[in-house]
Formats: C-alpha cells, structure tokens, sequence
C-alpha cells in the first residue's frame, strides 16, 4: 500500500526523504524500487533521499513539499526504542566467568594427569625472572607450567563435590587412561564420521538463490533482526543453495528467534516447489507453530498444515492426502509425522525443534526419511551429545547469543508457599494488563489450586489446562490464553516448550524442586518475551528438606537468570548429573576420571587424527598440501624474561586472565587490539610485556614453518621441526622453502641432525640471537 504511494509520489513535485533505521534498511528500500519499475528505478532513486538515522514516524510538510517516511512505517515494523539503563548492553555468553580458576581448585594438565592449582609464581631461569603456574601432584610433587602453554590446563569439571583422583608424577596411570579414552572415543567417532561422509557424498537438492519473494518475507519480519539471527540465517540459506544435504544445528536461547530462522528456511524450500516437515515435541507448540507460520506466511502463496492427537480422525485423512498429492507445502506435527502412513510426495527439508526432548527411536526413523534432505536442527538448552556432534565436525553449527533489542532479564526468586505473595504478584500483573502463568503438575489438585487463585483475586478471570482434556477445548483454551480472554493459566507442563504469548509475564512453578534444570529453563522462558520486566517464582520447599541436586539446579537457576544463559545451564547440568559418555547412549566413566574439558581435548585430537589418516578423502580440499599447518602447537623454552611485570600489572588475577586471553589471539589484528587494550588500561608496555607479544609472533611463523619446539637460551635459537619422520611435512612446500633458506643462509643458520631420548630429530640453529627482537627478525626472514 504505502510502497505503492511511495513510486507515485515522485510525480508531485515533493522532495521525498527516507529515514532508515540502518544501512541494511536503505539497500532493501533500493531493491524494491527496482522490483517496482525496474525501468524507472533510476529516476525513483534520485527522486528519494535516504538517510540513515532512526525517528518516530514520517510526516509530510505541505508548504516546503516535503514528504518523510520511515521504514518501521513502511515494512509496518515496531520501533525499537532504548533502555536507558539495565540490559541495553550486548548480551553474549561467556564462558570465562564460568571456568575461572582459584587457588585450591583441582585442574587437569594435558601430560601430567590431574594435580591442584598453586595459582601465578614468579620463577628465575638461569638468571632471569619469569612466570609460571604452578601445579601440585602427588606425593607433594610441583610442576610449573610455562605461560607459553596455558592452553595445555583446563579446569576439573566432573561429577559435582567428589574430589578427583590425585596423579603421581612420572607414572603410566594418567598415560595409559589417556590412550584408553582416546582408543575409545576413535572407535564411536569413527562410526559417527562415516555416518556424516556418506551424508556428505550423496547427492541433495540444491536451491535457487533468494527469490523476490523471499526477501520480502524478510523484509516483512516486525523485529529487528539481532546479528545472530542474520548470521545464523545466512548460513542455512547457504548450505541449502549447495547440492548436498544439510545438517546444521540452530542453538539460541528460548525468545532468541531460532522459530523465525526456521520459518525463511521453509519458505525457500517452498519456493523451491518442495515440502517441508516441522517435528515438534508436544501437541500443543505444534498448534503454537502452525498459528505462527500461518500468520508469518499469510501473504505468501503456502498452504500449512498440523498433525496431532487433537484433529479428528477426518481431518488427518485429509492432510495425509494433501500431503502425499502435493498440495499441502509444509507440515507440522509431533512424532505421527514420522509414522508409516505419512507419505511425502517431494520432502526438500526438515525442521527438527527442541531436540532434546525426542528418544533415539524417533530420531533413527527421522535418519531413514532424511538421507539426502536438508535437516535443520533448533535447540535452547543443547544437550551436551547435540553440542559435541557440532564441535566435531558431523554437523555444523550457528549459535544466536544475542538477545532480541530491548529485552531485561527474567527476575528469579526462590519462595516457600505463600498465598499473601502469590496475590500479590497477580494482582500486580493484572494491572500491569499483563497475564499469569501458574505450574501445577498435579492433575488431581490443579482445581483447588485455581479454586484458590480465584479466592485470592476476585477479579482475576481463571483457566485451567491439561494434557488429559479433549482436544479441541485444550486447544479454544490456549487460543484464548493467547487472546487475553483470561488472566491466569493454571496448567500442567503441557505449557513447557515453546508457548509464546508475549503479554505474559510472572509465572510461578509449583515444587519446582521436581523438575529438571533445562525443563525449569524452557517454562521460565515462557515469560520476558516483550520489552516488559518479567518475573519467576520458584514455588519450592527450604533447602534444608530438597535432595543435594534439586538444591544445585534450583541456585543454578537463581545464578544464571541473565539473558542467554542456556550454555551456562547446559555446563551446570552436565556439571550436576555427571557428564556421561557425550557420543553414544551409555554412561561412560571416563569423564568423570579426567575432567569434562580434557576429554573434549583428547576427543578433538582424536578427530583431527581420523581427519588426518582413515577419512583424508572426505576432509581433503585439493589445496591441502599448500597451506596445510603440520604443527598443532608449539613449546617454548627461554631464558628471556616474557612477562607482564608486578609493577604494570599488580593484580595476579587479572594477569592470568590476561595470559590466557594471549594464548587464544590468532592474527595480527588480534594482537594488536589486544596492545591497544593493555596501553589502554595500564599505560605504555614495558620492554617485557613488548618481548612476551613477540613471543606470539615468533610462535606463528614458526607453526607455519613445521617447527614444533624452539629454544631461545645463551644467545641460540633452536629450532626442532616435526618430530614424525613419516610426516607429509618433509614433502611439503614449507619444507623446501626451509632447505633453500638454508642454503642461501649459511652464514647465520645451520642444519643438523641430533639424537634425542624421542629418536632423531633435525635442528635449525641460529648465532648470536641477543634479544627476542633478534629471534623475530630471523624468523621474519624464513617466512618470506
């Protein structure tokens, strides 16, 4: 309507302004001028001032001929206003609070087994100060780590409170464990890789670009679109335009938007004249995600359809035989959809949500539908299994961290049963015009509980919701809900999972010591889904008469209540329970004898080695040989101080903050963000911290050029290249470019052969290295 005004306003003489809230905005308002005329679009264009900057509405000045639109106006958008306090601020995970390491806590050493930290000491090598850490063993036994290799300890993370077995130095227990594990972990790694080759060999449907269509479906969403959501969106698109198979995981917090990344996938495999199944976990957030793709869609040329035990027998008959013809596009449903009768004519993708609620049974049927289509996979709480697949590399993964604009965070608070509080609260959001939801998971006292309610606030109109209702009134109730015909929900948790009725926001959870940690999360996000404070009542007994782990998992909802905090619960669950055997089905307790993130460590050595031998084809990328890093990581020895001295850096703390935040920069970009914030904070760099930034540098090339150890002592640099004679390195480029150094060098570098305690190994020595500048002059000239 308005766009339609817009391109005959140019006729009248009106100097046209276009105010766009960003960039993004004014390239979309110029793709559809030009889907308007596209032989005019030129003119149009000149006709129309955009400017990039965000007001209320437009306006029309008829003396000056001035016309004003927005885009908010024009696409029928909310405008999004700022929270001048609170949570305006970026909202992403971290997960460095999380694993922050004390004096006292027991951390595991990649070679050494599990010791206790000692925290940062200042050691002296041949004369000069350096820092180490410090770890203990057994039998009183101290190691210091160098700062150089932090990435080698992680923290202890097991079956929560048990202390962990204590390593003796110099023994084969933590030796042979670790090959024990690592054997292992090969052995179900390998199954799951060849699974995901022959997903990747076989042949998909690959999808047209962005059709107009499409984009205005994009363009339609009432939101602004987080950075995240554009990432993770650009990616599906992506993996669906290539011809083979997707199979990626969409992981975001409840009230992130993974349903409206879910909703553009659909469409652009209905635009590519192929159907789509939506399978959800319950019969209700499959009535909640027909209402939402139908009005999502409601413009567009789609016809959507619902299975669950709610339609009658008649009207399954027909959406099966709509379906299996061709005339039904997209279909959501709980576990019937993949039941013998339900027949596709041309399925193109499938969209699985909340994964975590299906058995294995379900999924290894959905694996048979889904060889060769597009499977799209939304999680809020990933279960550790779902999240390991994705690191290592049988699935790709986008995580949306960052809240939608203007969203605070849920207030949490643990009671005791109080009927004074609980009045309160609802009258309080009744007021407000707000809506109550009330958690009761018992059907036999669900009434007296609503009874109460309605005794407590006269005025309050009162529901009640189960799963053992007929369908069809379940169904006129939740509507209802969602329309605002009532005030309070009294229900089970049939109301768990994906429920989405922005205009409530207080919930109260009866015994909420029953329920697990990621069922508690995903009912609390049920509420904060608009830009009102929302609150959440744990109802439960004191802590004094719960179990240890309903304890835990309750002051681990109270901790992270802040927005996006579904990784910290998914860590603090595993952390609770246990973690099990994260590939397969049976407990396994490994884990629990190294530490969650060491496991995680050898399992990535042990991908990268099937990458490497029996899955080479698969992983090969033709120009594998010529930029290939044969080093995954390098050891340091040296007598030059690197470090952050006491009188720049005062706090230890921070300084191993700092240290570890070192051993993650990748690039020269990095590093040199990483100087300006330290100049920043603490002043210009002491000749040390300069070395200890080097250092870094020095590390790079030297990876780059197959060295896997350098010394730096009494003015020599030497250098140890890859230690497996048998590496494909000493065919490599890299290694021929070493060899014609050498040879052009010869007055400031030899090479030679040496017998070590690990075998033969070949050096690269260099004179007369005085200084750490010296070493990364040196090294600059090998690159080159």
């Amino acid at each position: 309507m308005l766009l339609n005004n817009l391109s005959d306003n140019h006729f009248n003489g009106y100097t046209n302004y276009l105010f766009c809230s960003n960039e993004g905005q004014a390239n979309r308002f110029h793709d559809i001028f030009e889907s308007i005329d596209e032989e005019n679009s030129e003119n149009i264009r000149k006709q129309y001032h955009t400017i990039v900057s965000s007001i209320y509405q437009g306006f029309i000045d008829e003396e000056n001929q001035v016309a004003c639109y927005t885009d908010h106006q024009i696409f029928e958008r909310y405008h999004k206003f700022n929270i001048k306090n609170g949570y305006s601020k970026k909202q992403t995970l971290t997960l460095k609070e999380l694993n922050s390491l004390s004096v006292g806590d027991y951390v595991t050493h990649i070679d050494h087994g599990i010791g206790k930290f000692g925290g940062l000491q200042k050691i002296q090598v041949e004369g000069k100060t350096q820092e180490a850490i410090k770890l203990a063993y057994a039998d009183n036994d101290i190691v210091y780590v160098s700062i150089h290799s932090l990435h080698k300890i992680s923290k202890y993370t097991g079956k929560d409170g048990a202390p962990p077995k204590i390593y003796k130095l110099g023994s084969n227990a933590w030796k042979t464990l670790k090959q024990k594990t690592k054997a292992r972990v090969k052995h179900i790694a390998f199954n799951l890789i060849q699974l995901y080759a022959k997903r990747r060999l076989e042949k998909g449907f690959a999808c047209a670009p962005d059709s107009y269509l499409q984009k205005e479906l994009e363009s339609s969403f009432i939101y602004e679109d987080t950075p995240d959501q554009i990432t993770a969106t650009q990616d599906v698109k992506a993996d669906m335009e290539k011809d083979r198979p997707m199979d990626r995981l969409v992981c975001g917090d409840v009230g992130f938007g993974k349903t409206e990344v879910a909703i553009r996938a659909a469409f652009k495999a209905v635009d590519n004249s192929k159907q789509v199944a939506v399978l959800v976990p319950t019969t209700i957030l499959a009535y909640q995600h027909y209402r939402t793709f139908s009005e999502r869609l409601k413009d567009m040329p789609v016809n959507i359809g619902y299975l669950n035990r709610f339609r009658t027998a008649k009207q399954k008959a027909k959406t099966i035989e709509d379906l299996a013809s061709g005339k039904l596009d997209i279909l959501i449903g709980t576990h019937q959809l993949v039941s013998k009768n339900v027949q596709f004519k041309d399925l193109g993708l499938l969209i699985v949500d909340e994964e975590q609620k299906f058995g294995v049974n379900v999924k290894d049927k959905l694996k048979t539908i889904a060889a060769n289509v597009d499977t799209l996979t939304l999680t809020a709480t990933p279960i550790p299994r779902t999240l390991q697949f994705s690191l290592m590399a049988a699935r790709d993964l986008s995580v949306i961290t960052t809240a939608p604009p203007n969203r605070y965070p849920i207030e949490s608070q643990v009671v005791g049963f109080s009927e004074e509080l609980i009045r309160d609260a609802i009258s309080y959001e009744i007021q407000r015009n707000g809506q109550v939801f009330f958690i009761n998971n018992r059907i036999e006292n669900i009434k007296e509980i609503a009874g109460m309610i309605q005794r407590l606030v006269p005025d309050a109109r009162v529901g009640i919701g189960h799963g053992q209702m007929e369908g069809n009134k379940l169904e006129e109730l939740m509507l209802g809900f969602m329309n605002g015909e009532f005030d309070v929900l009294v229900a089970t948790t049939i109301i768990e999972s994906g429920l989405d009725v922005p205009n409530a926001n207080t919930i109260f959870i009866n015994n909420a010591n029953n329920f697990g940690l990621s069922d508690l999360h995903q009912m609390r996000g049920r509420v904060g889904r608009s830009n009102k404070k929302a609150f959440c009542y744990f109802i439960c007994p004191p802590y004094s008469v719960m179990t240890d782990d309903a304890r835990k998992r309750i002051q681990a909802l109270e901790q992270f209540s802040e927005l996006g905090s579904g990784f910290n619960i998914a860590m603090k669950d595993l952390e609770i329970r246990g973690a099990g055997d994260l590939l397969g089905g049976e407990q396994s307790g490994f884990i629990n004898e190294i530490g969650f993130d060491t496991y995680q460590k050898i399992m990535n050595e042990a991908i990268e080695e099937l990458k490497e031998n029996e899955f080479k084809d698969l992983y090969d990328d033709g120009n594998e040989k010529e930029d290939k890093e044969y080093v995954k990581e390098l050891q340091i020895d040296t007598d030059f101080e690197l470090l952050f001295p006491d009188e720049y850096i005062n706090n230890i703390t921070e300084r191993l903050n700092l240290y570890n935040e070192l051993g993650t920069i990748k690039d020269e970009a990095g590093l040199l963000a990483y100087e300006n914030q330290l100049i920043d904070r603490f002043g210009p760099l002491p000749k040390e911290a300069k070395a200890l930034l080097n250092s870094i540098r020095i590390k790079w090339i030297a990876t780059q050029m197959g060295i896997e150890k350098i010394i730096m002592k009494q003015g020599k640099l030497i250098g140890y290249f890859v230690g497996d004679q048998q590496s494909d390195y000493y065919t490599s480029k890299q290694f021929r470019q070493m060899l014609q150094f050498v040879q052009t060098h010869g007055n400031i570098c030899k090479m030679k052969e040496k017998e070590t305690k690990n075998g033969l190994r070949l050096l690269l020595t260099f004179e007369n290295v005085k200084s750490i500048n010296k070493a990364l002059e040196y090294m600059e000239m090998l690159k080159q």
